[in-house]
């Protein structure tokens, strides 16, 4: 562990427990399920069986007559489109005239308890006309009719959601000039986020016209937009509330229907309204990681320096849009660090399949095409005869400087990531080293701290914090921040606590509530430490200005003698004199009146080029990561097991290690997942009825338990970024990246075979096995052929 560097912060960097910890490990916490209002009804939706089928008729009569039920939906009654990227809004909250994936949403009911609920959806009488189904992003890509979606110019393909050439540099001659080029083609597999709480939502519309929406929502105020819009309803009127979520990793982070159906059904009813998802409709509401098909062309001179990278990339998107806009951009723009490209070009589409539809999993974009380029890279480096980790120091792109595709790039800390985790895996000494069957593997990676534009487009900060002081010497902190269980309330009450010097245990935060907080844009893209965290420090900063100045002028001392830390207010000149934080806080409301400030953030504008889809993957600051994975083949089952990952991590400036460490572990705990285990993958005509999930549950599909986890050790680096707060960068997402291509690359050494395509699961991984025994047989990496059939 590479501790923080020491400093004269009193909570900041320091280790310190999460303010909601004990709630959460007590049972006291209150998720949005565990509310229940007087009255209050439950509805679910009923959900197509069909992948792509035109609604002929829905005849509701039954339902409605059903006793106990309240109130029955369909789509004619929202007849409105949404979508998180105001661009690309195609999704009805139930569906109109065509359903586009099993499981999407047809009407709604509400009833007095659920199991009526369920008994009236089955009363429901729909009528389709069955179209053709694409499941493969190949045939969405070659219709030629029957489209998905109806196209937005005619003689467009409506199956594709968007495409995006952007070139760099002159490839072509870059790739002509290079002494070696490598080729690979790579595949990347759908995952899925599987947070322990399901989605669930409650509506309530009272008799003044005021409509509240509980939900577990990463995006509260996104969401409240979106309710208003479709609904037709004044943004004045609307709230939203966000109880603790419990879990989300992107899966929650745009509107979806329930919200707006309980919001409708108690319009309707005049009564509460709550849907709570069952765990297959979690899966099939998905937002997760894209399927992506890439091909990468990368060369180099002869020393080894990359000279080109060509990449086409092909994104199975689902049934819509989501966040595929900026998925599709992500999917190149985010390639361009931590190494220098001199000349860079991607061709990149995403196309409508008739599938649950992919959005943002945790390392939204970027995560499988870092898989494909640290695997090439991995290639490259063999074929130069360099060490991997020594021809990515010598590819490495520096701090304060810009990309080839122009993004800004201030503290950059990957050279101490690469040292600390080449000396704690004793790399040197054990890479090409290891008997056959054992492996290690190196990649690094980087990350947004956020993105620099809000999803719609306005001048208006990005983040905000209103800070009250009592007389009491508590703090309260309101804060607009999405509190998805990664800390972002347990931040704002370390800086607090920092800034007034009052122990954590005085600060209150009060979240999540669009009638009271301040807006911040939500939990998504890495953004909250750095955005949240400074506009935190500036009403910290401002109050605490104050205070100094009141107890200063007491003292008869300038104020910048005044310290506040402990729960005093010292003079630095003669500790001895001192006082109570609280009479401190006294001095200056009798001076200045009610204390009470104001803090806000907005990214700077400097940070990306001019050219069209410039801005996106534009971020105030990037994070910088490197794994070592050391694997055990077991090369006649085809079992990999992952013995350790070493994750080293530029976070900027660790304001919690304890938080920092849990982050890095958690992110490279799901790349392990996603490398090994999990497919979010759908039944063909083939194999049942084409379209279905072939494993809805928790019980199906696999992630790994306690006991699969390999062991973990994190290295936090700090580069102390000048634009975050005290130096700070995101945490939450970067770490997950390296993690894939590290095992890739170490089951390489260990056994001598590329694994190209996710997930390493032990039937991909045999049968790779038995082709390049048929192929002339296993070879580790820089040690002689190994017979075919004699165990490591």
């Amino acid at each position: 562990m590479i501790r923080p560097s020491r400093s004269d912060h009193r909570v900041i960097g320091h280790p310190q427990r999460k303010i909601e910890g004990l709630a959460k490990s007590t049972g006291r916490a209150v998720y949005t399920d565990d509310i229940t209002l007087p009255g209050m009804l439950h509805g679910k939706i009923l959900r197509s069986p069909h992948p792509h089928a035109e609604i002929v008729s829905i005849d509701t009569t039954a339902a409605a007559a059903l006793e106990g039920v309240h109130a029955v939906i369909t789509g004619r009654d929202m007849p409105v489109q949404y979508g998180i990227i105001p661009w690309t809004p195609d999704e009805y909250p139930l569906c109109v005239n065509r359903v586009r994936y099993i499981g999407d949403g047809v009407a709604a009911v509400a009833a007095l308890d659920e199991d009526t609920a369920n008994r009236a959806l089955g009363l429901i009488d729909v009528e389709y006309r069955e179209l053709p189904a694409y499941l493969t992003p190949q045939e969405a890509a070659a219709a030629t009719t029957d489209f998905i979606h109806e196209p937005k110019k005619p003689g467009h393909n409506g199956n594709v959601t968007k495409r995006v050439r952007l070139e760099f540099g002159d490839v072509d001659d870059g790739l002509d000039e290079s002494e070696l080029v490598v080729e690979g083609d790579y595949f990347f597999e759908g995952t899925t986020h599987t947070p322990i709480e399901p989605h669930c939502a409650i509506g309530l519309f009272e008799g003044d016209g005021k409509l509240t929406v509980w939900s577990a929502t990463q995006v509260p105020h996104y969401l409240h937009r979106e309710l208003a819009r479709v609904l037709d309803l004044e943004g004045a009127k609307v709230r939203v509330v966000q109880p603790l979520v419990g879990g989300a990793f992107g899966g929650k982070s745009e509107p979806f229907d329930l919200e707006f159906c309980v919001a409708k059904l108690s319009m309707m009813t005049g009564r509460p309204v709550k849907i709570l998802y069952t765990r297959e409709e979690v899966f099939y509401a998905h937002r997760g990681r894209h399927p992506f098909h890439m091909r990468y062309r990368t060369g180099v001179d002869g020393e080894g320096k990359l000279k080109a990278v060509d990449a086409e990339i092909l994104l199975d998107g689902g049934a819509y849009a989501s966040f595929g806009l900026v998925t599709t951009y992500y999917a190149g723009q985010l390639l361009c660090a931590p190494y220098a490209l001199p000349a860079y070009r991607f061709d990149s589409t995403r196309v409508y399949t008739n599938k649950p539809a992919c959005g943002p999993k945790r390392g939204h974009g970027s995560v499988q095409p870092r898989f494909a380029f640290e695997v090439q890279m991995d290639k490259l480096a063999e074929r130069v005869g360099m060490d991997p980790i020594e021809f990515r120091r010598l590819n490495f792109i520096g701090e304060d400087t810009r990309t080839i595709n122009e993004l800004r790039i201030t503290s950059n800390g990957f050279l101490e990531c690469l040292e600390a985790v080449e000396r704690a895996s004793d790399w040197k000494a054990r890479f090409r080293q290891l008997p056959f069957g054992q492996g290690l593997g190196i990649a690094g990676s980087t990350y947004i701290s956020g993105t620099n534009y809000p999803i719609y487009p306005n001048d208006m900060p990005q983040s905000g914090v209103q800070i009250q002081i009592d007389r009491s010497g508590r703090v309260a902190v309101f804060s607009g921040g999405s509190e998805i269980g990664q800390g972002c309330d347990s931040v704002v009450a370390y800086i607090a606590a920092e800034e007034l010097g009052v122990p954590i245990s005085h600060v209150r935060v009060l979240r999540g509530d669009t009638d009271f907080t301040p807006v911040d844009l939500g939990a998504y893209s890495s953004r909250v430490t750095f955005m949240l965290g400074n506009a935190c420090i500036q009403a910290a900063r401002e109050l605490r200005a104050k205070v100094q100045s009141a107890v200063g002028e007491a003292w008869e001392c300038p104020p910048d003698r005044v310290d506040l830390l402990g729960g005093l207010a010292v003079d630095t000149a003669d500790p001895a004199r001192s006082l109570p934080i609280a009479e401190a806080f006294n001095l200056a409301e009798a001076r200045f009146g009610t204390l009470g400030a104001t803090g806000s953030y907005n990214t700077p504008k400097d940070v990306h080029g001019e050219y069209r889809g410039g801005t996106i993957g534009a971020s105030p600051a990037y994070s910088f990561t490197a794994h070592v994975a050391e694997v055990r083949v077991d090369v006649e089952t085809g079992i990999v097991e992952v013995e350790k990952i070493w994750i080293a991590h530029d976070c900027g400036k660790a304001l919690n290690p304890v938080l920092v460490e849990g982050q890095m572990e958690g992110s490279a705990y799901m790349g392990y997942a996603e490398a090994l285990m999990e497919e979010q993958i759908f039944k063909d005509a083939d194999h049942g009825r084409a379209g279905l999930h072939n494993a809805p549950s928790l019980l199906d599909y696999r992630i790994p338990t306690s006991l699969d986890t390999p062991a973990m050790e994190s290295f936090i680096v700090e580069s102390n970024d000048p634009e975050g707060p005290y130096g700070a960068k995101e945490a939450g997402e970067g770490p997950l990246h390296p993690s894939i291509p590290a095992i890739a690359n170490a089951i390489y050494d260990a056994i001598g075979v590329r694994l190209d395509r996710l997930p390493f699961s032990p039937p991909n991984v045999w049968r790779r096995i038995r082709e390049a025994e048929a192929g002339g047989g296993l070879t580790k990496p820089g040690a002689p052929s190994r017979e075919v059939g004699v165990a490591p």
